[in-house]
């Protein structure tokens, strides 16, 4: 089906929510479950544990498990501070935190650490931002905390603008006075659908389909056991097989059959095309290590504008460390999510 979906419903027994565009799958969010101990995007008070020599970061006991904290000026152990789970773990592993907190709506995020009123940069007409800029300044009127207009507030209706801001500003100051204590969660983690209408509002979709049986119709069910095998089938006859290890994850590229002299880059350059897409589908992060199919070096540049054209537009942030000396490409991609397969091996 043709157009931009949103699907909401259940997989698995899970919440579920998903992004079509023209019949492929885009994003997909599902509820963790008992994946992990507390969710990407929630608040918590914690306590300062003990500092990791040589790790660059400290430990901090959290509601549930600790997590894993890199800000570490001016800590000591014992002290109650807040943090936000920045992101998705292995089993077992410490939760990745931060004391950079975000509280995001659909048109608004209020940032504490980071004052300052900014309007999107997507919205580039200069009578809607200087518009947007004045309500942001009344709103966020004698507060400290930093805003950030979302681009979905581009033809939003002011009053509703207007009350996400003051919800999140209200939302801010209440957490921030909550410092003192035991470990205690303070904002849960969105639900998928939740996350779905606040992060895939902008460009708003063509269709929102929803109860039972969506998730099946617009073929979400059958994207996702593909999710669940290594293999990705690329056009030309071509694959890849990603394969998660505890190190780091490796993606092979092949050419399958084709074996004329342009088959190489046919073949990796449709490999970087759908590598920023499966990664993002499968929850994927930290080192990635690409064998691109052989290909003359000359065209390492060629396939190198491809795959900095594929990762731009990407939400997690992505840093592209580039050839190695035997030949492959590396890059470093934020955990910003649960691994798909971690999601579905754990109780609803």
């Amino acid at each position: 089906m043709k157009g931009r979906i949103v699907v909401l419903g259940h997989l698995r027994g899970r919440e579920a929510a998903a992004l079509m565009q023209d019949g492929q799958l885009e994003d997909l969010i599902l509820d963790p479950g008992s994946a992990v101990a507390l969710a990407p995007g929630a608040i918590c008070r914690a306590v300062v544990d003990r500092q990791m020599k040589g790790q660059g970061g400290v430990f901090v006991r959290l509601p549930e498990g600790r997590g894993f904290l890199r800000e570490t000026g001016g800590l000591a152990p014992g002290q109650a501070i807040l943090v936000q789970v920045a992101g998705g773990t292995e089993p077992g592993k410490a939760l990745p935190v931060t004391t950079r907190l975000l509280f995001k709506s659909r048109y608004a995020i209020v940032t504490p650490a980071a004052p300052g009123l900014n309007v999107s940069r997507r919205i580039r007409d200069d009578d809607t931002r200087t518009a947007l800029e004045a309500l942001a300044a009344e709103a966020m009127a004698g507060s400290a905390h930093g805003l950030i207009l979302r681009s979905a507030c581009d033809g939003a209706d002011n009053a509703e603008v207007q009350g996400d801001i003051t919800a999140m500003r209200d939302l801010a100051d209440a957490v921030l006075a909550d410092v003192s204590g035991q470990p205690e969660l303070l904002v849960d983690a969105p639900s998928p659908h939740e996350e779905a209408w606040r992060d895939w509002a902008d460009p708003a979709p063509d269709d929102i389909a929803d109860g039972e049986g969506a998730m099946h119709d617009h073929g979400v069910d059958d994207a996702l056991e593909a999710l669940l095998t290594p293999r990705v089938d690329l056009t030309g006859g071509a694959h890849m097989m990603i394969e998660p290890t505890r190190a780091l994850i490796a993606v092979d590229v092949n050419t399958g059959a084709d074996t004329s002299p342009a088959a190489g880059l046919k073949a990796n350059i449709a490999a970087a095309r759908d590598l920023p897409r499966q990664l993002r589908l499968r929850g994927l992060g930290g080192q990635v290590t690409v064998d691109f199919a052989p290909m003359p070096k000359k065209d390492r540049a060629t396939l190198e504008q491809q795959i900095r054209a594929a990762f731009r537009g990407e939400a997690a942030e992505t840093s592209l460390a580039g050839w190695t000396p035997l030949g492959n490409f590396e890059l470093q991609r934020k955990r910003d999510r649960v691994a798909l397969t971690t999601i579905l091996e754990a109780a609803p």
